[in-house]
């Protein structure tokens, strides 16, 4: 893994560190280089690779929690881990492969006030969060300003078809600041950072 932008050390640890004085919530997601969020198979995991699956694990690895949209949950195949998963629903119903698992491992909750939504999670302890989609999910936070940084795996296909972006929803005008940037046997692995006044 080659750093193109950013600290010049291949420690995952270091190059996706966060602000250790405040809660951060970081989305991560990946898309082909003509912006498609899915492969031919109509999941995102269908695109994913190597490099993406290292820092996908290293993501979850330090996260407090995961939160992830029910569509993507189901799509995808979520299964329990070892970090908390908040399932965000409409329907108020978890898919079926986390349903039965341990009590406190998987919940769900609504996104009425995604600010609120933001500072609950904050106030349970988990100030480390990882959002991983989907698009819908993705483009209501970032309306709403909440936030902090988006890491995005660009993997070196080209898929056409009709395939969802990593945003979908109302038109949303967020500047970003290229934090870090990396390279992989031509995957590129960036992290922007979104609320650019709360750090650096």
């Amino acid at each position: 893994m080659r750093v193109l932008v950013g600290p010049q050390t291949d420690d995952l640890q270091e190059l996706y560190a966060v602000p250790a004085d405040r809660p951060w919530l970081r989305v991560n997601m990946v898309s082909s280089v003509d912006g498609a969020a899915t492969g031919d198979s109509g999941k995102s995991g269908s695109l994913n690779n190597a490099a993406d699956k290292r820092v996908f694990d290293h993501l979850r690895s330090v996260a407090d929690v995961i939160v992830v949209g029910a569509g993507t949950a189901r799509a995808e195949g979520y299964r329990p881990t070892d970090r908390p998963i908040v399932v965000v629903s409409r329907g108020a119903e978890l898919p079926e492969t986390l349903r039965g698992a341990a009590p406190g491992s998987v919940e769900l909750s609504s996104l009425d006030d995604p600010i609120a939504f933001r500072q609950s999670l904050v106030e349970r302890g988990w100030t480390n969060i990882l959002c991983e989609g989907g698009p819908s999910l993705l483009g209501t936070l970032l309306a709403t300003g909440v936030v902090d940084e988006l890491c995005t795996t660009t993997v070196p296909l080209l898929v056409g078809g009709e395939h969802p972006r990593i945003v979908v929803g109302p038109q949303v005008d967020v500047p970003l600041r290229l934090h870090t940037l990396l390279e992989s046997d031509g995957t590129l692995l960036a992290r922007w950072l979104v609320n650019t006044s709360t750090w650096g």
